[in-house]
Parts: structure tokens; C-alpha cells; sequence
């Protein structure tokens, strides 16, 4: 049974391809790429799934996606001093990734940034 203000959705959804407004969209005619969840059970998937609906991302990749942005901003900073700051953040958020992880000391990213840029900075 369709609420009224699901008939109102459709309709105007319904007009608007009429109109035209769905046309030439970009990624129009090829497939949505499936997602990989082969040998997972089904509570995971279900699982993943809803926190990739709402745009939660696990804490280990929020701090990736974080060392990242750090990487790229300090790759674009000209001041000495700020890129101390931006190392020290750096090696911080490398620090922190590693400790969440429960895996062998060896497999841990390296905090190798440090020694690098500082000898940059002050040559």
C-alpha cells in the first residue's frame, strides 16, 4: 500500500523523467559496482552495510583517512614550522593506527616520516 506522500514522491519522480532531468547523468547505463562480501557471515554483512549507508567508517580507517589528509597537507606546506607540527601530528595519528591494530610489530607502519623532513626543513 502506497502512503500519500510516497504517491507524491513517485509522481514527481515520474515527471521529472518525463521532463528529462535524469538524462545524461554521469555513470548513466553502466552498473553499480557490486560489493565483495563473499565469506562473510550474514550478520557482518548486514552489519557493514548499514554503517556504509550511514557514512560510519570503522576508527582504523577514519585515522587512514586522517594520515592521508595529514600527508597531503604537508606536502603542500612552505613554513618550517608548521611542518613540525604537521610531523609530529603525523607520526601521532602512525602511533595511534598501530596501537589498534592487533597484529605483529613488523607489519606496523613505520613513523619513518620524521627524521626525513626534519632534515629537509633545516637544510
Amino acid at each position: 500500500m502506497i502512503t500519500g506522500f510516497e504517491k507524491i514522491v513517485e509522481e514527481r519522480i515520474q515527471s521529472a523523467q518525463k521532463q528529462g532531468f535524469f538524462d545524461h547523468l554521469p555513470g548513466q547505463g553502466i552498473p553499480l559496482p557490486e560489493e565483495n562480501m563473499s565469506g562473510m557471515n550474514n550478520e557482518l554483512k548486514l552489519a557493514f552495510k548499514i554503517l556504509k549507508n550511514a557514512d560510519c567508517l570503522p576508527p582504523e580507517l577514519e585515522i587512514k583517512k586522517e594520515i592521508q589528509s595529514t600527508q597531503t597537507l604537508l606536502n603542500a606546506m612552505p613554513d618550517t614550522q608548521e611542518k613540525y607540527k604537521a610531523i609530529k601530528k603525523l607520526n601521532f595519528l602512525i602511533m595511534k593506527l598501530n596501537m589498534t591494530r592487533s597484529s605483529r610489530p613488523d607489519m606496523e607502519i613505520p613513523q619513518h616520516y620524521f627524521d626525513p623532513l626534519v632534515e629537509r626543513v633545516e637544510n
